[in-house]
């Protein structure tokens, strides 16, 4: 597990200021970096916008537009893998992997091919686009791919890093990334390794594991909220969904008095309940799961107030911390971290 603390000297002085906004616009400027000194990376568009510009017109021969066809994306995007290319399909959450689930599973994932999937408006980040845009099942459903490794980046910074990473990464890869500016977690670089947690915040009381923009933002505010309360919460940024972080997760689970998950995603099947699953088989523990409630949002809005409505905020943190702490003292000492 990679700690905050063991971070490199900054590469450049200006890394803050650059990695700040979305993580959608940090993703295409980093494409187009590697794209430049790598002729086998491929831009495999689907009409998304904010390529033609950019990577299109300076690398036309590594670049093609399929339009709003993502079973054609994926499909091409593995011949390409199979020809020695190194392909970036791009899409929406939702719809790579609901509308193009079976060439996902059967093409990229199954023929265990190095694609290289960047998916936008992940969780509610497209919340105003309404129902059909809202990705809640996805990672539910990339978590049973076979051999496919799945990233959800904390922030701009952290996009750029896990791209670099991905490209060269053994097998496909599924890149979550949100469609709006979300806060800024990580303000200087550090050695991001696919596999690994950050330890953001030191705790030993409870252990707050959050993935994606806005849980992780949410996470450490309840953090420091806890920390008034004098509750100290450990603060783990699961950037990686698959593989998970094994000995971050366990030993979370055996220093503290149990494990409150995070994420703008459906209770069912995402990190929550990959967390769980690890737990109930190695060391169990008490898991407080913070997600999107089990009920289909019909709603459209902004990307927060949907979260709100779904059940992920700050306030809810916080009191399933509670919850878990309340619990683990009632029990004897002897009792509370096994």
């Amino acid at each position: 597990m990679t700690t905050a603390e063991e971070r490199p000297a900054p590469v450049e002085d200006s890394w803050a200021a650059l990695y700040q906004g979305a993580a959608r616009d940090t993703y295409r400027r980093t494409l187009l970096e590697l794209a430049r000194t790598d002729e086998r990376i491929h831009c495999v568009d689907s009409d998304m916008g904010g390529f033609e510009d950019g990577f299109a017109a300076e690398l036309p021969g590594q670049y093609v537009n399929v339009g709003i066809a993502e079973a054609n994306l994926f499909g091409l995007s593995a011949g390409l893998a199979a020809a020695g290319l190194i392909p970036f399909a791009n899409t929406m959450s939702a719809f790579a992997t609901t509308r193009a689930a079976e060439q996902l599973k059967l093409d990229v994932a199954g023929s265990s091919l190095p694609v290289r999937i960047v998916a936008t408006h992940g969780g509610l980040s497209a919340g105003h686009y309404g129902p059909s845009h809202h990705a809640l099942q996805d990672l539910a459903i990339l978590r049973t791919m076979p051999q496919l490794t799945v990233l959800v980046p904390a922030d701009a910074g952290e996009t750029a890093l896990a791209v670099r990473a991905a490209a060269y990464h053994p097998g496909p890869v599924f890149i979550r990334l949100g469609r709006n500016p979300t806060p800024q977690v990580h303000p200087e670089p550090y050695a991001f390794t696919i596999g690994e947690a950050v330890r953001l915040v030191d705790g030993d009381d409870v252990a707050l594991l959050a993935t994606g923009p806005l849980p992780v933002h949410y996470a450490l505010t309840a953090a420091r909220l806890l920390a008034e309360r004098g509750i100290s919460a450990r603060v783990l940024n699961m950037h990686t969904i698959k593989p998970l972080d094994r000995a971050a997760v366990l030993a979370a689970a055996q220093e503290t008095a149990g494990l409150v998950t995070v994420e703008d995603h459906l209770v069912v099947g995402g990190l929550g309940g990959a967390v769980s699953e690890l737990v109930t088989s190695e060391h169990p523990c008490r898991v407080r799961r913070v997600g999107i409630e089990d009920r289909y949002l019909d709603s459209v809005g902004d990307e927060r107030d949907l979260l709100e409505d779904g059940g992920v905020t700050v306030d809810r943190i916080v009191t399933e911390a509670l919850t878990l702490l309340g619990a683990a003292r009632s029990d004897s000492p002897d009792q509370r971290r096994k």
